[in-house]
């Protein structure tokens, strides 16, 4: 199966993204184009009706905004959520660590009711330094929360540094196999070849399940991936240039 509307959905969304940064004076560019497609694949090849999802990692909230906008919704964009469930924003968001708590306990509540429909929770590798995560992975696993799915941003660098640098996570695959997750790895966190039918593939494992993307930073400027600065950081003079150029905006 052909992907390529979705490769050129990513271009577009990369390319509103950037605009978005340097009309609103900001910019969380390096994750916030690191989960595009991510973010594309899970919407356009997986979601249900009775699915929910949650960007637990809301620094990069800004493609997640741009995308509803072109589905009809009327989210506000912004760096932090505010829950607005008919613009498809279902629990606030901002500060790392909250959104698999409640996450975790929108899939028990769907689970106790007898509900159809999975909770898909996207949080970034930093929030895995978190003890709100770890507890949660816990409490997911104990009640057997199948209709729970984890997407993990493994972009390896967080605020300030590299996750190397600052607080390794080292085999991070095997401690959510340890803590009794069904593990998934995506190579390629921006092919979407590989991700789409990891992403569809059956769980038949009676587990939560969690998939770790592992991507690039800053993805799609070559002069900006990998590099740290690009967490949180405003685009101005000869990286504006930069960036269109690449985006094929100039």
């Amino acid at each position: 199966m052909s992907y390529e509307y979705l490769v050129d959905k990513a271009l577009k969304l990369r390319q509103d993204t950037f605009n978005a940064f340097i009309e609103h004076g900001e910019a969380h560019l390096g994750g916030s184009f690191s989960i595009i497609e991510m973010l594309l694949a899970l919407h356009e090849e997986v979601l249900a009706k009775e699915d929910k999802f949650i960007l637990s990692k809301a620094h990069a909230s800004f493609p997640y905004c741009i995308y509803l906008r072109e589905q009809g919704y009327h989210p506000p964009i912004s760096t932090h959520l505010e829950i607005d469930p008919e613009n498809k924003i279902h629990c606030t968001t901002g500060s790392l660590g909250h959104g698999l708590p409640i996450g975790t306990g929108m899939a028990l509540a769907k689970k106790l009711q007898g509900k159809q429909g999975k909770i898909y929770v996207m949080i970034s590798d930093g929030e895995c330094q978190e003890g709100t995560t770890w507890e949660s992975l816990l409490i997911a696993a104990r009640h057997k929360l199948d209709n729970l799915v984890v997407l993990v941003d493994y972009n390896k660098i967080q605020a300030l540094s590299t996750l190397e640098e600052a607080l390794p996570l080292d085999n991070l695959a095997a401690k959510f196999r340890a803590f009794n997750w069904d593990t998934i790895e995506v190579n390629d966190g921006h092919s979407f070849d590989e991700m789409v039918p990891l992403l569809q593939k059956p769980n038949a494992s009676l587990k939560p399940r969690v998939i770790i993307f592992h991507t690039i930073k800053g993805k799609g400027i070559k002069a900006f991936e990998g590099d740290p600065a690009w967490h949180a950081r405003k685009i101005k003079g000869e990286e504006m240039e930069i960036g269109r150029k690449e985006l094929g905006l100039a």
